[in-house]
């Protein structure tokens, strides 16, 4: 069964995704002890700050008020993502699990998107959905270097947990 979305319901679609991802990278590079990983959540944040703007930049709806104003607004609290970090930070997580959250997600929004921009007609509509899936492919390629190298630090007796996940 496909489902056609119109341009702006694409749109709309990738602003909540967008704004949702960089709430979560700020949240985790505020809770992130480690210089490294703290940068890479602020590139991050900092990447989704700029496809926020583009995708705003095309869409015609008025529900998100000005581009300041929504990205000023909290975060979605309810989004799972963020809900997983929060329950990481209070269970006093370090780096290596706020970047299996982001890995996880990142993997979940490129699955969604591939899904979606495959049963969409318009090419205009396919080609927003075809971008946010190549910007969250380097994203995921980004954390996943990260996650390596956090890994390369982790104690020794640690090491075996994560060996056979």
């Amino acid at each position: 069964m496909t489902r056609e979305y119109s341009a702006q319901e694409a749109l709309k679609l990738a602003i909540k995704g967008e704004k949702d991802s960089m709430d979560f990278y700020r949240k985790a590079a505020a809770a992130t002890k480690n210089d490294r990983a703290r940068k890479v959540f602020d590139l991050l944040a900092n990447e989704e700050v700029g496809h926020l703007k583009s995708f705003f930049d095309h869409y015609r709806g008025g529900e998100f008020g000005d581009i300041a104003s929504y990205m000023a607004q909290p975060p979605d609290t309810k989004n799972p993502t963020y809900m997983a970090l929060m329950k990481a930070i209070d269970d006093d997580t370090h780096e290596q699990q706020a970047l299996e959250i982001a890995l996880r997600e990142e993997k979940s929004c490129i699955d969604q998107y591939t899904v979606l921009a495959k049963d969409i007609v318009d090419p205009l509509v396919r080609g927003i959905f075809q971008q946010v899936i190549k910007e969250t492919e380097k994203h995921y390629a980004m954390i996943e270097e990260e996650y390596r190298h956090v890994m390369t630090m982790v104690h020794e007796s640690d090491q075996d947990i994560y060996v056979r996940e």
